[in-house]
């Protein structure tokens, strides 16, 4: 048993706080800073109305329109530990989804940071801004931007960390992502076939890349991922 610190989040929302203990315990969280952003950032404020009651459930991915889906918090939890992203770094987002990892990246980076998240899909962009705007103040370090994100963002390059919420078929060091990135960055992402495949944490300081567990995301569609 690992405790979480009390707190008036979780005196609020004891099953938020259930989760976030569980991440832990299983070590899907393994940055306390992950633990503490997960706690203030309320994952039902981004899923459907219909899959609230079910908001904390660890493993649970639902469908939130256009055929994508909102990432189950373990894997969540997992990529943003392997991101280690600090306060005042900049860091770059493909894939907004529903928002919640954008939300939860934004607290991670801190008021100096800065987060910019790319969703493809204009409709679901819409849908990101609208559960963002939900939470208790719109996060003033998060850009959100609408457009393919598969070859990066280079309007605002280069990034300390990338994070990517979509399977790609490769990352080396010829994709453009990579070259977003600063000296000593990180790089997370899904890596794989089209319908599964493993995360990975790409170090640009050594070229390293280290598999971290299987998943099963949608596909990165465009330019740098994989055709429409």
């Amino acid at each position: 048993f690992i405790a979480v610190s009390l707190n008036p989040v979780m005196a609020e929302n004891p099953l938020l706080a259930s989760m976030v203990r569980y991440l832990r315990y299983a070590r899907y969280i393994t940055d306390e800073r992950v633990a503490e952003a997960m706690l203030a950032v309320d994952r039902a404020l981004f899923v459907p109305d219909d899959c609230k009651d079910r908001a904390y459930i660890p493993e649970m991915a639902y469908p939130i329109g256009s055929g994508q889906v909102i990432t189950a918090p373990d894997v969540v939890a997992a990529m943003l530990s392997a991101l280690d992203v600090h306060a005042g770094m900049k860091v770059l987002e493909i894939g907004t989804g529903s928002g919640y990892c954008a939300a939860l990246l934004s607290r991670l980076a801190g008021k100096k940071g800065k987060v910019v998240s790319i969703e493809l899909i204009p409709s679901l962009a819409k849908v990101a801004e609208s559960n963002i705007a939900k939470l208790p103040e719109r996060p003033a370090n998060l850009t959100l931007v609408t457009g393919d994100g598969s070859e990066g963002y280079p309007e605002e390059a280069p990034y300390d960390r990338i994070i990517v919420t979509a399977g790609m078929p490769k990352i080396d060091n010829s994709h453009p992502l990579i070259g977003q990135l600063k000296e000593g960055g990180k790089l997370v992402a899904p890596v794989g076939g089209y319908h599964s495949q493993d995360v990975v944490l790409y170090e640009k300081e050594t070229g390293k890349t280290t598999g971290l567990l299987p998943v099963c995301f949608v596909p990165l569609v465009g330019k740098g991922g994989w055709e429409a």
